[in-house]
């Protein structure tokens, strides 16, 4: 599970300083990699590579034999022997390893969970960096060195075309997963198309990350390891004992006027559809926390959330963590939600494996930080792309361009309309499609 190269048990230390305020954090993570975890301008950005940890199929959410969620254990090992020195004890400061995993246990694309050099963090009015290495490295940076900036690289853009699945090949699919709705195989089920292309070798991801982070301040920008998006999804946040979540189902565009807008917002709220298709989200979530909390609430009823482009219902849950329930514990029995897969979860899988031609990857699955204590914040990977990243060297070499795939998806139930749900995935693919152009 973990690299061969790394030793069974590394010894991580991790020193957290207070700095003065910092105009951009996003000038300090790399360019051709970023780390990013931002919202409203606070979060965690990262540079550097302390510790890859790598997970395969079933082991990136349950070791086979034991049924124990592997990263979560092994997070508590690394943990138990680390060295913190966390002062500021703030979200996100500490030891924190950023993290994004993949969509399907039976994906051919690995989980991971990646530990940086150095952090440099906002919360509210207060700045730290913090610096992790490995116990022995004989690196020279001084715990209290100022974080280094580095300027952005030139304006770039993507050529964006049809992906694996185009748009008459999705109305299909909905068709396809509309009669394992009728023949009572699944109640709902979420069906995804994909946009590839290209974007020029060399370019300043964090551009991407930028763009997303300004033009959609209430979702949470995020990039790990060339995964980068803008989620309004929170898969489930961890914090001092409570969990929260907030589960998005149901979607419709935004108006073209005031009017308009109240309009489509009322239209969303009073939809016996979206409104079942929500519900479907909610009670998913409710299942899989309701054995790891006590006092666990939900709102009756959904509110419309409204984004630059979308409606969304709504719905935020929260729960008492009973016992020692970590965030990567968590991720393993929420994951996949309603919201992204359907359900029943294992009928809808099959489905989706059935009528989608691609491997989804990481878009749809976890993606967040965990610290040392288990607190965390992950949300699901939604309104995103993937570059493709050389594994060694970053951004891939000796090629004048590179590859990047978006993804958006939508929630098929009884009465779903294949045209609908087409528009539903373009209206979804605007923010990542404006922020890559």
């Amino acid at each position: 599970m973990t690299d061969p190269a790394l030793p069974p048990a590394p010894r991580l230390i991790a020193r957290t300083r207070e700095i003065d305020p910092v105009e951009d954090l996003l000038e300090y993570t790399s360019p051709d990699a970023p780390m990013v975890w931002l919202r409203r301008g606070d979060g965690i950005v990262g540079s550097g590579e302390t510790l890859r940890l790598g997970f395969g199929g079933e082991d990136a959410y349950s070791a086979p034999s034991t049924g124990e969620p592997a990263v979560a254990e092994l997070w508590r090992t690394l943990v138990a022997v680390a060295d913190v020195d966390d002062p500021l004890d703030l979200p996100g400061t500490g030891l924190v390893a950023f993290g994004s995993f993949a969509f399907d246990r039976r994906s051919s694309t690995s989980s991971r969970l990646i530990v940086p050099t150095t952090v440099v963090g906002r919360h509210g009015s207060r700045f730290w960096t913090t610096r992790i290495s490995l116990a022995g490295d004989d690196g020279t940076s001084s715990d209290d060195e100022p974080p280094t900036a580095v300027p952005y690289g030139p304006y770039w853009s993507a050529t964006l075309g049809p992906g694996a699945l185009d748009p008459a090949a999705y109305q299909e699919a909905v068709r396809g997963g509309l009669d394992a709705i009728d023949h009572g195989t699944v109640s709902k089920v979420v069906l995804a198309r994909d946009l590839a292309g290209t974007i020029p070798a060399g370019s300043d991801l964090r551009r991407l990350a930028r763009a997303l982070a300004s033009g959609y301040p209430d979702t949470w920008a995020y990039a790990v390891d060339g995964l980068i998006g803008a989620s309004p999804e929170t898969l489930v946040t961890v914090s001092r004992g409570v969990a929260t979540a907030r589960v998005l189902a149901g979607t419709t565009p935004r108006g073209a006027d005031a009017d308009a807008d109240v309009a489509a917002s009322l239209a969303l709220s009073t939809s016996a559809k979206d409104l079942d298709e929500h519900q479907y989200a909610v009670q998913s979530v409710l299942a899989a926390l309701r054995p790891h909390t006590t006092a666990l609430c939900a709102s009756e009823q959904p509110f419309a959330l409204k984004l630059p482009n979308v409606w969304h219902l709504a719905t935020d849950v929260e729960g008492d963590i009973a016992g020692a329930a970590s965030a990567l514990d968590l991720i393993r029995v929420l994951h996949p939600t309603a919201a992204v897969a359907g359900t029943p979860t294992d009928a809808a899988l099959d489905v989706i494996r059935h009528l989608e031609p691609f491997d989804r990857g990481r878009f749809a699955g976890p993606v967040g930080w965990v610290n040392a204590k288990g607190d965390g914040e992950w949300a699901i990977a939604l309104r995103c792309a993937q570059v493709d990243l050389d594994p060694v060297r970053g951004v891939a070499a000796y090629r004048d361009t590179i590859r990047v795939t978006a993804f958006a998806g939508a929630g098929i139930v009884a009465g779903s309309d294949p045209e609908s749900e087409l528009v539903e995935t373009r209206v979804k693919f605007r923010p990542i499609v404006d922020a890559l152009a």
